[in-house]
């Protein structure tokens, strides 16, 4: 027997399984799912499966499912799914070819420009001569860059020694943007102004820019295109129902 199938609790007949709990967990918004995964929690889940298939014992017991508000509910239920239902039946007649994608791909290249990047570390400080004497341990070798951000940053990046990782041109404030482009990769600046203070930049590489190859984003353009597929066909679809149906909008 899989683990998935394993019966987990009885309730007149009915057998509870390990997968009725996973499903029960799925269906959980993802932080509250994480208070079930101990022992502990995954018997608390059991218990709730075995709580529910009690009221539904007693709901059939008493015939609810006759209650008119029932009927009510269930009908809702009913047009609820059949709607989506329809909907889903509908745009699965929409299809993409890779053939498609690449051709997409080749005309549209300009689409999936990767700019070009910066990655840099930093050190930020509110005066300017106490930077500089920082920069002056680094240079001398009496402390490495990383270290000296870890003492003397301001920033919280200082906790991983002023990596700021890479960025393209227009996320950071023009003043650092522009000494960080325009630096070699492996040097370290004279304190650069911004609004936010002092900074010691320094350069750890550069990527230029380049164009995705379509390999790299076959699996998203193919889900792109059938999106936009799918909204077509349903839009057309919709066009064509109201020919067939009397809509009156207020």
């Amino acid at each position: 027997m899989s683990n998935e199938n394993k019966v987990l609790a009885v309730v007149e007949g009915r057998e509870i399984t390990q997968q009725d709990v996973d499903t029960l967990l799925g269906s959980l918004d993802p932080q509250r799912a994480m208070q079930f995964q101990s022992e502990e929690g995954q018997k608390t889940l059991v218990e709730e499966l075995v709580n529910q298939e009690l009221f539904l014992l007693k709901a059939k017991q008493n015939n609810v499912e006759e209650d008119e508000e029932f009927q009510r509910e269930l009908a809702k239920i009913k047009d609820n799914f059949l709607k989506q239902y329809a909907i889903n039946k509908t745009i699965r007649e929409a299809t993409v070819e890779p053939e498609e994608a690449e051709a997409f791909y080749n005309m549209n290249r300009s689409q999936f420009k990767e700019p070009e990047k910066v990655e840099c570390k930093h050190i930020l400080m509110d005066d300017a001569e106490e930077l500089t004497k920082v920069k002056e341990e680094i240079d001398s070798g009496n402390a490495s860059f990383e270290d000296a951000a870890k003492t003397n940053s301001k920033c919280p990046s200082k906790e991983q020694g002023g990596d700021l990782g890479a960025f393209p041109k227009g996320k950071m404030v023009p003043e650092f943007e522009e000494a960080a482009f325009d630096m070699e990769v492996g040097t370290v600046s004279d304190p650069i102004k911004t609004q936010f203070g002092y900074h010691l930049i320094k350069v750890t590489g550069k990527t230029d820019e380049s164009v995705k190859s379509f390999d790299e984003v076959e699996d998203q353009l193919m889900q792109n295109l059938l999106m936009q597929k799918q909204q077509a066909l349903y839009t057309a679809k919709v066009a064509e129902f109201k020919k067939d149906y009397n809509v009156e909008i207020k």
